[in-house]
């Protein structure tokens, strides 16, 4: 840790993420993340103090989980332990909303998640909170009688809680754990099952050496003895083989696992539950009860090594016995165990590996030297493992598995398991008849690429199978065989990333100090060249051969099919990766061909044209100035000369030659923004040209080309991604390639070139909004205003215009801006909105183009809708637009989503969990610091909600109740996410959404009651506005969808209608969670939070509160409980009153008695008049009535059932 940042800080941060440090304005981010922290700080110990759990401590709560995605554990030691207990006294208060207690302990794992951060002695944690909160949630004496309703995550987040606080037990839990749960361990009675999980889950087994005597020695030998007298496999055995796992991989070194070892593995033999003789008869119960393979896995690995190398006779032992089941031809259920066992073993024996060697020492208990496992051990263990894994590579379950062990093993013994591998994959290379030999192999060398490439002591030949490999997979780019051509392409890609493409061959003659290795790879290091040409070859015959119109018939579609679209994607990343590591000489034999082939053929746009863009774009991308001067003025000049005569423009359909150079053109152009400006008069032209071509495709790839312009000007990016920094043009003399085959990246010297859009980008940016947006806005303006008559298609096109143009320069353009609505949540801490910087530093000397886009859209919008509201695809493209305006700052979520997915799944083939310490490839890296910087784009949580976006949700509301499904449909998903983005905004609307289904209403149309129903309804993963967990909200939506039964715009006829309510009925009984009464805060957490505004670095900058606000607090508190209580009274009763309407349907009858039942609590007994409906229910004449009433009263009786004195045994 330097010391200028921690003067910087004024801390040492406990871990922060290291990737924001690579930004380009990380320089700014020191101060920021302290005036957030500060803040957050202050605020929350604020609202805790004066009690206010919701919204205050619930929000800041939330913001301290986004500071720790945005920066990570950023903080000092003192706050770390202060928001750790402070965060354990609220997930533990006692009749704690359900919803709230998720949330803090989400929160509170996070804070424990580094282990290593924390030793005993900075925290300690009481254990028997956590287990009364587990005993009253998971074996809660009430839930089944439909008295508490939680959720179905609550489990998993309650024992992933108690796993992250485990370490932090005093030191004499463990021996009151046993006196707790030891009466409860009876073979022949179902309490077992409860001990066992709970010394599962509890017992701590991380104790120091010294302590062990208070720890793991009380019970090991009893629960031990328990296990091997136990045959029968009862179902509370694999709790306690989960205990032995963790309490092995712990303690490494200090149990003496000898004498249990043969038990051991007979015991995982029978679990695998392998067919064996000629009856096969297979156990059903074992098969529910069998041992969870992740933990045998750990239990294995950590027995391994020591003095008497047991362990490693028995595994060669087992491995030796279910070899045969490994073949390709066996194939049965247990086949699935089998892999999983064959892909997890050695990827923890390399962590175990890591661990030991590698790992920086932490308070954890280190492995002591003579448990260590030595070279020879893991020789033995690689040599054990070899034979099954290389059968399991053609298992009918597919290769992954044995791909991910193979990844493992090559990393400790590269020399016993590349060899076999490559074995098998050149004759598989060489025949044409298996398939699926050829991808099994390719498959499986993809996960030993890195090893192979990287040569090192132990396999200095490897380098050498790299080119004959690259060259015999190029026959795998195969139009024909799908699977086939995406491996290779895999493949390839692979490959490419971890060699530099460079011709070495002359350092044979000029330099003398290479060794033999060496020298051979500098003469192969000549083939690359031709590598690449022939590569080129291949993928331009694929492309010919996947044009419109060989692969479709007349009547088919012409979009690309979804095979089409991941070729594509497969076809521009590999040719996009060898580019990028290829030498200058190579790139431009490259270049001038990929040129020569796009502008010799004409394409058609759909397919083969965006396969060679894409390609053309790979190119112009890694060397932009090169590449740049040889498309644009090829693709102007054409475009130019195809549009002099003035009747093209009015063309329904375009020549084939002037589409395809535009979108060459559009593709081009997606670079480097400073590299494109000395073309910018020249991309300005043909915009103004093509623009407003009549035919649709034309202008929506002159759209393309505009979006892409400003998007290239406006973003930050980095722009190259090559395996070494600085790239591989310098003399051989300087800079030897050959040895940074498979180097890892060096994350302190990534040395990013970033892309920051200069003053001159910026005003070419705002230059092309002001000669091509703000004309398009005058326009539309002026249609809105009813001066002017434009024709549906001229609409269209403008509002494609304008809606690339927002799409291209979003970064540029400052968020809409307007007064606050205060008045939805009272509050007494603040709830502001936090803002983070990302590389832009917003003109406002400039006209806010979003601003004027905004209110343009709302006017027209409101003229389409009274004039011509069957214009549905206007309407379609203002929807969009409007989503832009309220969210867009230059990325999209789901794009960011699928970076993240697509990066997480390289970075696990290609990781080395050997070595650990982020040793990623260097695109790997800097593509990680891209995600962060898009991550800070997105982080827009907890905004503000302002009178425009009231305006602007009011307007989709309005397009949401529309005529038409389609325009419904899409206005209800942008509405949905805006939903989710702004605080407490849903309270403004759901009056809005519910005047929609008053029964006194006759002006509602069907369209508008489904409208607003689906409204209600929400989306499967964002917010439902029928079921917020709030009473405020549920008091006014339950009643109202109870009520439009009666409205005249209800139909039972309409089987959509009977769909969307059983929906809402059946989405509220899932996701309905008890809601809380009680919102009273321990006294304990007071004094927490009083510190945490104390504490220093970063100084807080709120007063403490004074004794007058302290009690103001307390009777809000007390008020709120007490309005809680009349809302819940009054939601009961409005329901009831409901019931008794004459002429309610039948269906909403059932409804509201099924939001009654939900109602029913264990903390407050249901209103007098709710019981004697249910009792009268009993008998009522439909069956589905009386089987809810009959459940009800069940709950009701336990209600009101008399608490009885319990006597102490003394007293008897």
């Amino acid at each position: 840790m330097n010391t200028d940042e921690f003067r910087g800080l004024g801390f040492v941060p406990q871990k922060e993420i290291v990737y924001n440090k690579l930004l380009p304005y990380s320089d700014k981010l020191d101060e920021e993340s302290n005036d957030i922290l500060a803040k957050i700080k202050a605020n929350l110990g604020r609202a805790v103090q004066l009690r206010e759990l919701w919204p205050g401590v619930l929000f800041w709560t939330r913001k301290l989980s986004t500071y720790i995605r945005l920066y990570g554990r950023k903080f000092s030691k003192e706050d770390h332990v202060l928001f750790i207990k402070l965060l354990y006294e609220l997930v533990t208060i006692p009749k704690l909303e359900i919803s709230m207690m998720q949330g803090f302990a989400r929160l509170l794992v996070n804070l424990l998640k580094k282990k290593e951060l924390l030793s005993r002695e900075d925290l300690e944690l009481p254990w028997l909170p956590l287990y009364e909160l587990l005993e009253r949630i998971l074996y809660s004496k009430t839930e089944h009688l439909g008295l508490n309703w939680f959720p179905n995550s609550v489990e998993n987040v309650l024992k992933t809680l108690v796993k992250s606080c485990r370490p932090y037990f005093p030191e004499d839990a463990t021996k009151e754990m046993l006196q707790e749960w030891r009466p409860l361990l009876c073979p022949f009675d179902v309490t077992m099952q409860k001990a066992i999980s709970y010394f599962e889950l509890f017992l701590p087994t991380t104790l120091p050496p010294a302590l062990h005597q208070k720890g793991f020695k009380l019970w090991f030998d009893e629960l031990m003895g328990l296990w091997v007298s136990v045959q029968n496999l009862p179902g509370w055995e694999g709790h306690l083989v989960n205990l032995f796992a963790r309490l092995a991989t712990d303690n490494i070194g200090y149990i003496d696992w000898d004498p249990y070892v043969d038990k051991i593995f007979t015991r995982i033999l029978r679990s695998l539950n392998l067919p064996v003789g000629s009856s096969q008869v297979l156990v059903p119960r074992y098969l529910t009860n069998a041992y969870d393979i992740g933990h045998i896995v750990l239990w294995v690995s950590s027995m391994l090594g020591g003095p008497s190398k047991q362990t490693q006779k028995q595994l060669s032992g087992l491995f030796n016995s279910i070899t045969s089941f490994f073949h390709p031809s066996n194939n049965g259920r247990w086949l699935m165990k089998l892999m999983k066992l064959v892909q997890r073993l050695p990827a923890s024996v390399v962590r175990r590996l890591h661990r030991e060697r590698y790992k920086k020492q932490t308070w954890l208990t280190p492995v002591p030297d003579s448990h260590k496992l030595t070279d020879q051990d893991i020789t033995d263990f690689v040599e054990s493992m070899k034979q099954p894994v290389l059968l399991a590579m053609f298992s009918k379950t597919g290769s992954l598995d044995a791909a991910q062990a193979l990844q493992n093993l090559a990393l400790m013994r590269p020399e016993l398991v590349i060899p076999p591998v490559l074995e098998k994959t050149y004759p598989a290379m060489e025949t044409l008849t298996e398939p699926h030999q050829l991808t099994a192999t390719l498959s499986c060398v993809i996960g030993v690429a890195r090893s192979l490439v990287s040569g090192g002591k132990r396999f200095p030949e490897g380098p050498k199978h790299m080119l004959p490999l690259l060259m015999r997979a190029l026959p795998g780019v195969d139009p024909n065989d799908f699977s086939k051509c995406m491996i290779t392409f895999q493949f390839i890609a692979t490959f490419s990333t971890l060699v530099p493409l460079v011709d070495c061959s002359s350092a044979v003659h000029e330099r003398d100090d290479l060794t033999e290795v060496e020298r051979e790879l500098c003469s192969v290091s000549a083939e690359f060249e031709d590598f690449v040409l022939q590569f080129m070859d291949r993928c331009f015959a694929l492309i010919e051969s996947s044009t419109l119109e060989q692969t479709r018939e007349e009547t088919e579609t012409e979009k690309m099919t979804h095979l089409e679209s991941l070729v594509e994607l497969g076809l521009s990343s590999t040719f996009s990766t060898i580019l990028t590591q290829c030498s200058k000489d190579i790139f431009k034999v490259a270049l001038e061909k990929v040129f020569n082939f796009a502008t010799t053929n004409i394409f058609e746009t759909r397919v083969a044209g965006r396969m060679v863009a894409d390609m053309c774009r790979a190119a112009s991308k890694c060397h932009p100035a090169e590449s740049l001067k040889l498309f644009v003025p090829h693709c102007c000049n054409a475009i130019t000369q195809l549009t002099v005569n003035e009747d093209v423009l009015r063309e329904e359909e375009l020549d084939k030659e002037l589409l395809w150079n535009l979108q060459l053109l559009s593709e081009i152009t997606r670079v480097d923004g400073d590299k494109l400006l000395p073309y910018r008069e020249q991309c300005v032209k043909i915009l103004q040209r093509t623009l407003h071509l009549k035919c649709k495709q034309g202008y929506m790839l002159s759209c393309n080309l505009l979006h892409h312009l400003l998007r290239s000007a406006s973003l930050i990016y980095p722009t190259e991604y090559c395996s070494i920094p600085g790239g591989f043009n310098k003399p051989l003399s300087e800079y030897f390639p050959i040895k940074d085959w498979g180097t890892p990246g060096d994350l302190w010297n990534l040395n990013i070139h970033w892309h920051v859009p200069t003053s001159e980008e910026k005003a070419f940016v705002f230059y092309i909004l002001d000669i091509i947006l703000q004309p398009e806005l005058v326009k539309l303006q002026r249609h809105a205003s009813g001066e002017l008559e434009m024709p549906r298609d001229d609409i269209l096109q403008s509002l494609t215009i304008v809606q690339h143009c927002l799409m291209g320069s979003g970064s540029f353009l400052p968020f809409l801006d307007g007064e606050r609505i205060t008045d939805l949540v009272p509050s007494l801490v603040s709830l502001g909105e936090t803002a983070l910087y990302t590389g832009v530093d917003y003109d406002m000397s400039r006209e806010n183009y979003r601003d004027a886009i905004c209110s343009v859209m709302r006017k027209l919008l409101h003229h389409i809708l009274e004039n011509s509201e069957d214009d549905t695809k206007s309407l379609f493209l203002i929807i969009k637009i409007i989503g832009d305006l309220l969210q867009f700052r230059g990325s999209y979520k789901h794009e960011f989503d699928s970076r993240w997915k697509s990066f997480n799944l390289v970075k696990k083939s290609m990781e080395n969990r050997l070595h650990g310490r982020k040793q990623h490839i260097r695109a790997l890296l800097i593509d990680r610091v891209m995600l962060q910087q898009e991550l800070r784009k997105l982080t827009v949580e907890g905004c503000e909600y302002k009178t425009i976006h009231r305006d602007l949700l009011r307007d989709l509301l309005r397009l949401s109740t529309s005529t038409y499904s389609q325009v419904r449909s899409k206005a209800q998903q942008v509405f949905f996410v805006t939903l989710g983005s702004y605080n407490f905004c849903c309270r403004d609307l759901i009056p809005l959404v519910l005047e929609y289904l008053k029964p006194d209403r006759q002006d509602i149309s069907q369209q508008q009651f489904k409208g607003a129903l689906y409204c209600l309804l929400g989306n499967h993963n964002g917010v439902c506005l029928a079921n917020l967990h709030d009473w405020d909200c549920i008091v006014q939506t339950w009643p109202a969808i109870i009520s439009s039964g009666l409205s005249k715009a209800m139909s039972l006829e309409k089987p959509s209608i009977v769909r969307l309510f059983d929906d809402l009925a059946d989405k509220i009984h899932r996701q309905y969670e008890t809601i809380g009464l009680d919102f009273s805060v321990p006294d304990g957490s007071l004094e927490i939070a009083l510190q945490i505004m104390k504490s220093k670095n970063p100084t807080t900058n709120l007063p403490l509160p004074t004794s007058e606000e302290i009690e103001k607090g307390v009777q809000l508190q007390q008020a709120k409980n007490i309005d809680s209580v009349l809302k819940y009274e009054r939601l009961v009763n409005s329901l009831l009153d409901s019931l008794n309407q004459r002429n309610l349907p039948w269906k909403f009858e059932h409804i509201a008695i099924g939001f009654l039942s939900l109602l029913l609590r264990d903390d407050k007994p249901l209103p007098v008049p709710a019981i004697r409906f249910f009792v009268q229910s009993l008998n009522h004449d439909a069956l589905v009535v009386r089987k809810m009433a009959i459940s009800a009263v069940a709950g009701i009786l336990k209600q009101l059932k008399r608490p009885h004195k319990k006597s102490g045994r003394e007293s008897l």
